[in-house]
Formats: structure tokens, sequence, C-alpha cells
């Protein structure tokens, strides 16, 4: 069937013998093994989107699928990914609360205050908190889905994300790179990127931000 994988059967894997690859030749790996699985999950996204209510379970279902691809254990799309949707519904609707009213509320204040502080210096304050707390944000929405996938509560993994937000930042802006900054682009460059959104546009870049956390959370979380 088409949302179901085969994992008796033979075909391309990971040969257990051969030398673990690093890096971007690991991702590349994944990338190439899993393709098929990429554009299944993709249209699974799109598809369970359509409401629109349900975007965050839909989110958290997208994560915990791509979580178990970066892990190297067996995938399979439909089931993984309607059982994370139905059964983490209530945890996705407060990670997606906890990340987005805290970008949106430091993006709007941070561009109204910088318009006010050309004026006034003195809203350059506020402009600066607000900046901060997008920022911040943003750095630990990277790691916020790893962590939950691990098991953990919301309330810690949100304290444990903002730690590791702060303290280790530059894996973290990679990953908000990959996702924030490439559905930006393909955004802006719509319709030319329909294609690319319809079959790979969610899936890859959320591949690519837990491939960057992945090593931070095996360093301090058995997983």
């Amino acid at each position: 069937m088409f949302f179901r994988k085969d994992y008796a059967a033979p075909g391309p894997g990971i040969d257990p013998n051969a030398p673990e690859k690093t890096g971007f030749a690991r991702f590349l790996e994944i990338l190439q093994i899993e393709c098929a699985t990429l554009v299944k999950l993709n249209l699974l996204f799109l598809a369970t989107c359509l409401p629109v209510a349900t975007i965050p379970p839909a989110i958290f279902a997208m994560h915990m699928v791509v979580r178990k691809m970066v892990l190297d254990q067996p995938v399979d799309c439909f089931h993984d990914y309607r059982t994370a949707f139905k059964k983490y519904w209530k945890l996705a609707y407060g990670a997606f609360f906890v990340t987005v009213l805290p970008l949106a509320a430091g993006a709007f204040g941070g561009l109204f205050y910088l318009r006010s502080a050309m004026d006034n210096p003195l809203f350059l304050a506020p402009f600066v908190l607000c900046s901060t707390v997008f920022l911040v944000t943003m750095l630990a929405s990277a790691y916020l889905y790893g962590l939950l996938s691990l098991g953990k509560p919301l309330k810690e993994a949100v304290r444990r994300s903002l730690l590791f937000g702060v303290g280790k930042p530059l894996r973290a802006a990679l990953a908000a790179l990959c996702v924030y900054g490439s559905l930006l682009v393909a955004v802006l460059e719509f319709p030319l990127s329909a294609i690319y959104l319809l079959f790979l546009g969610f899936s890859v870049p959320c591949l690519l931000g837990n491939f960057f956390m992945r090593t931070v959370l095996k360093q301090y979380f058995e997983v």
C-alpha cells in the first residue's frame, strides 16, 4: 500500500556492518532512504492541515515521524503519523501556542517599537526586549519538539528548550534557518514553489531541523 512500508522485504537500507556516516553525508543517506516516505509525510501533513484547527497536531505528528527517521528507527508513515496525531493532540496544542504566541508578540512588538524609536530613542528599550523574546523563542523552538518526542512533559520540555536555545544557539539557529527560512523563501516564490511545497516543502526542512538537533539531544539524554 502507498502509506505502508514493508520492513521485511529486501530493499535499500543501511548496512549494519558499514561504518556510521556523520555530518552531511549522514543526512543525504537518510534523505535517500526515506525520500518516498518524506513525500507521503508531506502530503499527509498538508491534508491534515486543511481544517486549519488541526495544524498544531499535524506539526507535532510530522516531527514525531521525522524524529524516528533521524534515529534510524523503522517508520510506518501513515500509522506513526496517525498515532501521534490522535494520541498527542493536547500536547501538540500546548507546544504550538507556547511557540507561536511569543513569536508573534515579539515580532509585532519589535516592528512597532522600531518604527517608534525613529522618532523617540526611548522606544529602543522595548524594541530590544521584544527582539530578545522573538530570538530566544525561535532558538528554543528548535529543541522543543525533540524534547517532547523523548517523553518530557510540556513544562519541563519548555524549560529545557529555553536553556538549550540560549546555551547552545548555533545548531538551533541552523535548524530555525532551515525551517523558517526555507518556508519564507517558498512563500515569497509562490506559485513557482508550489510543486516543492506540495511534495517536500515541509517534511524535508523538518528533517533537516531535527537532524541538527540530534547530537545535542543524544549528548544529554538517552534516545
